[in-house]
């Protein structure tokens, strides 16, 4: 046979191919050309695709987060007097020193070129840097929402997982209504109810949690991180009830689709047990939209529970941009928004990032 008549001789044997210089390893090697680079370029070209909408998104959000709050009623100046008697010449004098006397546009820019240098302003009630203030109350934040991110993820990923192998099954039934309807209720409404129920106490059952707060204060050592674990209770038990049940509806139903597929059916015929199958077979597969759920999730860990933050008295960034917004803060309103936002954009990216090293379909 010659190599005119087999193209695959053309490719190995040729004056051009790999294995031209005699070298058995350089046979063996992928052409620069070959998949792997053409692969690894598409790859990278999605990569750069998913940044520059990432960059756009950004903008997007410094935009919105400038000219959305100046939407909200009332005078921030005058809010910053407390109700006190104050001269228009001071009045004036307070717009001058916040920059508000400017047009708007005028303020946009100078607001859109400090962002850039990482200077969202100076807070209007607290007098302090906003991201001073920022700063200051995110490890609160971190605290209690990456607690409740980590529970309520496991949980969902376990109870979705059982839940959909026993699909019909009364264990599955009772875990997909209760989460349903765990999913519907509003976070601030499960947070008073525990409170009146735990912490307050209604009839026999006396108040066992604080109603509110990070710690009771004088604590130190062991007993300061027992005081604020006890006050995060009723807290990341709001936050979870609500959370997990996304993470398990999810699951359970990509777990669902992946149930009929081929492939179970030759695992069982090998002799594996069914646990074997579940949790090496089917869960791997069935996890690639929890995955990007958990980042989605994972972005909202920085924002906060706004609304759970506000009813416990949780001294993190929720709370503090309730604060913000009923003055209205606009440096801090503005400033924080930007880092909500941004967190959130960046999870997402990273999720788009990573898809494709968990499914090769994804981005071809």
């Amino acid at each position: 046979m010659t190599a005119d008549s087999n193209p695959a001789l053309l490719d190995t044997e040729g004056p051009l191919g790999p294995g031209a210089d005699g070298d058995p390893a350089a046979a063996g090697a992928p052409s620069a050309r070959g998949p792997r680079a053409r692969n690894t370029r598409a790859y990278l070209l999605y990569v750069l695709g998913k940044l520059g909408g990432a960059v756009v998104s950004l903008f997007a959000v410094l935009v919105t987060s400038f000219f959305l709050f100046r939407l909200i009623p009332g005078d921030p100046v005058k809010q910053m007097t407390g109700g006190k008697r104050v001269s228009a010449e001071q009045l004036a004098a307070m717009r001058k020193e916040f920059g508000l006397d400017k047009p708007v546009m005028a303020q946009f820019w100078d607001y859109t070129g400090n962002v850039l240098s990482g200077d969202f302003g100076t807070s209007y009630q607290f007098h302090a840097p906003v991201m001073e203030k920022i700063m200051g109350a995110l490890p609160a934040t971190l605290l209690l929402t990456g607690t409740a991110y980590v529970l309520y993820t496991l949980i969902g990923i376990w109870l979705g997982t059982r839940t959909a192998w026993r699909n019909g099954k009364l264990g599955d039934r009772f875990n997909t209504g209760l989460a349903l309807t765990l999913y519907s209720v509003p976070s601030f409404w499960l947070g008073l109810l525990l409170i009146i129920t735990f912490a307050v106490g209604i009839g026999p059952i006396p108040g066992m949690f604080p109603t509110g707060g990070l710690e009771s204060g004088g604590e130190t050592g062991v007993a300061y991180v027992l005081d604020v674990a006890h006050h995060m209770v009723l807290p990341v038990v709001t936050l979870v009830a609500v959370g997990y049940a996304q993470t398990l509806l999810v699951m359970r139903s990509s777990l669902l689709d992946e149930m009929g597929s081929d492939y179970l059916t030759t695992a069982r015929a090998k002799g594996l047990r069914d646990d074997l199958v579940r949790r090496r077979h089917a869960v791997p597969n069935a996890m690639l939209p929890t995955v990007t759920l958990m980042f989605v999730n994972l972005g909202t860990v920085v924002a906060g529970a706004i609304l759970v933050e506000t009813v416990f008295s949780w001294p993190g960034l929720g709370g503090l941009f309730y604060q913000a917004l009923s003055v209205p803060d606009l440096p801090l309103v503005q400033g924080l928004f930007f880092v909500f936002s941004t967190a959130v954009i960046l999870m997402n990216t990273l999720a788009d990032v990573i898809y494709p090293l968990l499914d090769p379909r994804v981005g071809r």
